[in-house]
């Protein structure tokens, strides 16, 4: 959502995503769109020199069409800041065919839904994964990251800084999962817990 080239954001493994909301809702945050299903493609080369260096190039479909390019990510405590060049596109299966052509691989495909909130100049991203439930925060800057994952009572210690592909890579190896795609129909009858994703919750569900 980065309208400057920059994207600094943190994100959280939670283990009660309801209360989250509720949290939400006691700070008058803006529902600025509602409950929404993506699909994403990862690409890479051949050689998967992108992943190597940190970087993404991603193809996302939900209200709208947009190609997104990450670079690699500068982590202080928990928070990540990367160069991001994100612009829409008006057909998925010709972006992904263009994309294709010139050379690119898919990676990784996975869905999420995801709810997005706005309080002052901070969003808040309400993701369900086939794996688990997480919410990022983008913000202008650190310190404003900082405040909010304490007003949502998010430990801010319990920051993951790594991808939703790394995490899925982790449970596929820790519960000997065969397929690759992380769908909603895949993970159908696969419980993932925390230690399979090698996380710890930064809410207090108690």
């Amino acid at each position: 959502m980065s309208t400057d080239g920059q994207e600094i954001e943190a994100k959280f493994y939670v283990q009660n995503i309801h209360r989250i909301k509720n949290h939400l809702g006691e700070l008058d945050a803006h529902l600025i769109q509602e409950r929404v299903l993506e699909t994403n493609i990862r690409f890479d080369l051949p050689d998967a020199s992108l992943r190597a260096e940190g970087r993404v190039l991603r193809l996302r479909r939900d209200t709208e069409i947009r190609l997104t390019h990450k670079g690699a990510s500068k982590n202080e405590q928990g928070i990540l800041s990367h160069e991001e060049i994100e612009f829409r596109v008006e057909d998925f299966e010709k972006a992904k065919q263009f994309l294709e052509a010139l050379g690119y691989q898919k990676l990784v495909y996975y869905e999420k839904y995801r709810t997005t909130y706005k309080l002052n100049s901070t969003f808040i991203m309400l993701d369900e994964l086939p794996y688990g439930n997480f919410v990022e925060i983008e913000g202008e800057n650190i310190e404003a990251i900082r405040m909010l994952a304490q007003q949502l009572h998010l430990n801010l210690n319990n920051a993951i800084a790594t991808s939703y592909h790394v995490l899925f890579d982790r449970a596929r190896t820790a519960l000997d999962l065969s397929f690759r795609d992380i769908s909603f129909a895949n993970f159908a009858d696969v419980v993932v817990g925390s230690t399979a994703l090698k996380v710890q919750a930064a809410d207090d569900s108690t």
